[in-house]
């Protein structure tokens, strides 16, 4: 088979793959985590279950394409908002509160390292890194963020809590000095 086939095979194959990660994506976000099935996804791109099986080897592996396509827009939103601390936690928030249902499936169970592209979880932290270059400060304020983040899309503060307050602390918590 020449190249130029093979390269048209290949295209055909992670087109269907974007295609089937962007269905599975748009059953999350409108219905949640539940909502994930090849069958359901399959349904969305007029094909047959099995038909999925050709680009992912199993629900977990569409799943940690979910997750990396997930990493990819976090790092985005992050990338393109305001790069001081106080821009990058409105970001981290408007993206947890946009997407709740995928950014409980990216964070609240192991990750899935060794699956997801070399250097994609580096990269979605970076803008949180280019602020707080000590690791280990960086990764307090993810821990404060995340916890800030999946608390409230869990709806687990009491009525009328200045959730703004709450963001606010934490960015003065963590303000690097100047």
């Amino acid at each position: 088979m020449g190249r130029a086939m093979l390269r048209g095979r290949f295209g055909v194959a992670e087109d269907r793959r974007r295609q089937a990660v962007s269905a599975a994506r748009r059953l999350l976000d409108a219905e949640g985590e539940d909502a994930l099935s090849m069958r359901r996804i399959a349904a969305e791109l007029g094909i047959r279950a099995p038909s999925l099986y050709k680009h992912f080897a199993d629900k977990a592996a569409l799943e940690t394409a979910l997750i990396a396509d997930g990493l990819q827009s976090l790092y985005q939103a992050l990338d393109a908002g305001d790069r001081g601390l106080a821009g990058i936690a409105a970001s981290y928030r408007r993206f947890a509160l946009a997407h709740p249902h995928l950014y409980s499936l990216m964070t609240e169970r192991p990750l899935p390292r060794t699956e997801l592209p070399a250097g994609l979880e580096d990269q979605a932290a970076s803008p949180l890194h280019e602020v707080l270059a000590d690791e280990h400060q960086a990764r307090a304020a993810w821990a404060a963020a995340h916890g800030l983040a999946i608390l409230e899309i869990h709806g687990r503060f009491p009525p009328g809590a200045d959730l703004q307050a709450a963001w606010d602390a934490l960015v003065t918590a963590f303000a690097p000095e100047k």
